[in-house]
């Protein structure tokens, strides 16, 4: 089975990621030229169906969709996972020592024991 997809509509990300939802059960040879992907599909099973242009092309369709996504939410996730990072920073010069008045014996037993 041979497919043929443009490369003005689909990026290689999405390609490479649609081969690898069927690496499991086919053979896969990926190639390109200045227009077009080109995807060879063997069944490693021959009790294995046929994947159709049209299952392909939908996982295509999926992978790229996640890209756009992923690239529309980059700065936000980044945004996000750096403010994470910095409130986990502690700031040595406004630590002080322990409360002296706390008894440790009053904390350091068990729940149920204090009830």
């Amino acid at each position: 089975m041979k497919f043929v997809f443009k490369k003005k509509i689909y990026s290689k990300v999405a390609l490479f990621k649609a081969a690898y939802q069927y690496i499991d059960d086919y053979y896969i040879h990926l190639d390109e030229d200045e227009t077009n992907y080109f995807v060879d599909v063997e069944k490693k099973n021959t009790e294995r169906k046929d994947i159709t242009e049209k299952e392909f092309l939908n996982e295509m369709i999926l992978q790229e969709t996640r890209k756009i996504v992923e690239d529309r939410t980059k700065k936000l996730r980044e945004t996000i996972y750096a403010r994470a990072m910095a409130s986990t920073i502690i700031d040595e010069e406004e630590t002080t020592d322990a409360d002296e008045s706390v008894d440790a014996n009053n904390f350091l037993v068990d729940w149920f024991d204090n009830e």
